[in-house]
């Protein structure tokens, strides 16, 4: 933690003000479907973020990366989006949803201090914004700003400033979890809820596979008000599940609501279905403490988004096939051992798996299989559900 603040005080000669910690992230099921007032589970990870701020006489900006050795600046009067300035837009994109809305700013110098660049996905740049909007939040006293505003801020960020979609899991993950817990975000309701990760026998894994991406189809197409419309005929009420509704089962059913629409979309927003059950289920295997039942929805969830949503590669289907045959359950395979998936919103390179301490050694021996076999230099972490972001000291 002490690297941080020696960067900032190396690069601006001053000490910084603010710092603060933000956890990486991925999400287990269900990043794709927010689209459709769905559900995601996710989780913060020890793959910390640090921001660090102080301020400045001027109504400068100057942008600091440490591990990237990248110089950025800007200024309050002309705060522009540059295509150039790639992780110091995430920042500039807070400074802009406060002064939008009518927070005013000064001059800052800022640093960003991770081991894991936003290349590698785990929710990196999710990190740097919300890491930089509480910095801010903090550096300049705004007490009226309640969590619910910074939240606000963040949208109009993104939205308005980076012209993207405010995915409000990443949001809440990044900010409101909970050590040892998973998050779960309701679209239809803006809330969420934490529940604690029961599996102490089992290690989490997260593998950059250094696929190169390509996306395949996009992503976009399927968010049109057309395909929500036809998932709602497609919902119904149910008391007894996490949420109060769920997707109707029946084949007929489905198949005569998806007629009108073409086969691949008609894939893909069967797959949006599957994975809201996959998030039930999961939730359900949580609050019951079934690693069983856990691992077959995040099995069958990997299934769907390979088969059905066309989000994987052959390099990742080959890892999570090697892990699927290192324990397999011959007594009872309705009971997996270990369970993996790949993970992003996007069409990534990363893969999450939960497996058995003993069994690391044999699923490292496939990654370096994999190497040899495709030539990419896999990295692999072992994390475990960490704090949203917070304040720290020297």
């Amino acid at each position: 933690m002490k690297n941080i603040f020696e960067a900032h005080e190396s690069e601006y000669q001053v000490q910084p003000q603010i710092v603060v910690s933000t956890p990486g992230r991925f999400h287990l099921v269900g990043e794709h479907s927010w689209f459709c007032k769905d559900k995601t589970l996710s989780m913060a990870v020890n793959l910390p973020v640090f921001v660090a701020i102080s301020r400045r006489e001027d109504a400068n900006l100057h942008f600091y990366f440490a591990q990237l050795n990248e110089r950025k600046k800007n200024s309050l009067t002309a705060l522009k989006y540059r295509k150039e300035d790639r992780w110091a837009n995430a920042i500039k994109a807070m400074m802009y949803g406060f002064t939008s809305g009518g927070f005013e700013l000064a001059g800052m110098n800022i640093t960003v201090y991770s081991d894991i660049l936003p290349s590698a996905g785990f929710g990196i740049t999710s990190a740097i914004k919300a890491g930089s909007a509480l910095a801010i939040r903090e550096l300049f006293g705004f007490s009226a700003c309640t969590d619910a505003q910074l939240l606000q801020v963040i949208e109009r960020g993104n939205r308005l400033f980076l012209q993207q979609e405010y995915i409000a899991a990443d949001a809440y993950t990044a900010l409101f979890s909970k050590a040892g817990e998973v998050l779960f975000t309701d679209y239809a309701t803006g809330r969420y809820d934490t529940l604690p990760l029961p599996f102490a026998d089992k290690k989490i894994l997260l593998v950059d596979a250094k696929v190169p991406r390509v996306s395949v189809w996009n992503e976009e197409t399927l968010h049109q008000p057309e395909h929500v419309l036809l998932l709602g005929e497609l919902k119904e009420r149910k008391s007894t599940v996490y949420g109060g509704w769920q997707y109707e089962e029946n084949p007929t059913d489905v198949n005569e609501v998806l007629a009108i629409v073409s086969e691949d979309t008609r894939r893909r927003l069967l797959c949006i279905m599957r994975e809201h059950k996959s998030v039930l289920d999961a939730y359900k295997a949580l609050e019951t403490a079934s690693f069983g039942k856990f691992a077959r929805a995040v099995n069958k969830s990997y299934e769907s988004m390979r088969d059905l949503y066309n989000s994987s590669c052959p390099e990742i289907d080959w890892i999570l096939k090697r892990l699927s045959e290192i324990r397999p359950n011959l007594d009872d395979p309705r009971n997996p051992t270990a369970c993996g998936r790949i993970t992003g919103k996007g069409f990534g390179r990363c893969i999450y798996t939960f497996i058995s301490d003993d069994d690391i050694p044999a699923f490292k021996a496939k990654l370096a299989e994999y190497e040899r076999i495709f030539g990419f230099h896999t990295a692999c972490y072992e994390v475990s559900p960490a704090d949203g972001a917070h304040v720290v000291t020297r």
